[in-house]
């Protein structure tokens, strides 16, 4: 084993994926995700306990069930962000004015429509969810 100046081991870069551990590790992972997620999913997060939690729990159960969509809001977020962002960027070539008005203009525009496409898809399955709830009832 090397030293350094400082009296600390010093390993090879790669030494744990070199040997295997690294990836025995990503399948021992794995395997316990799948046994955890399918014992959480059956016991803690099963139909039956839903009336039993308040508070906390009762939003982590609502979470996990994705029983409230938080995409939408992410959405509107990201799309002023992105606007916001690729407004700022165009001015980085501003010594182009054509490609300049380009980024701006056309850039924003294939923006948007891209987000409201997105936000349209997700209206239509809200609506959709909600007249199955009254057709049900």
């Amino acid at each position: 084993m090397r030293l350094d100046g400082l009296g600390v081991p010093v390993y090879p870069y790669n030494q744990a994926a070199s040997n295997g551990n690294g990836y025995i590790w990503i399948i021992i992972a794995g395997v316990i995700a799948v046994i955890g997620g399918l014992c959480l999913y059956f016991t803690i997060f099963s139909e039956k306990n839903s009336s039993k939690y308040k508070g906390f729990m009762a939003w982590l159960y609502d979470f996990v069930k994705f029983k409230k969509l938080y995409i939408t809001e992410i959405l509107k977020i990201s799309y002023m962000i992105s606007a916001i962002f690729l407004t700022l960027a165009s001015f980085a070539v501003i010594s182009n004015f054509l490609l300049f008005l380009c980024i701006l203009l056309l850039g924003n525009l294939a923006l948007r429509v891209t987000y409201e496409f997105s936000l349209v898809l997700l209206s239509i399955h809200e609506n959709v969810s909600e007249i199955n709830k009254k057709l049900k009832k």
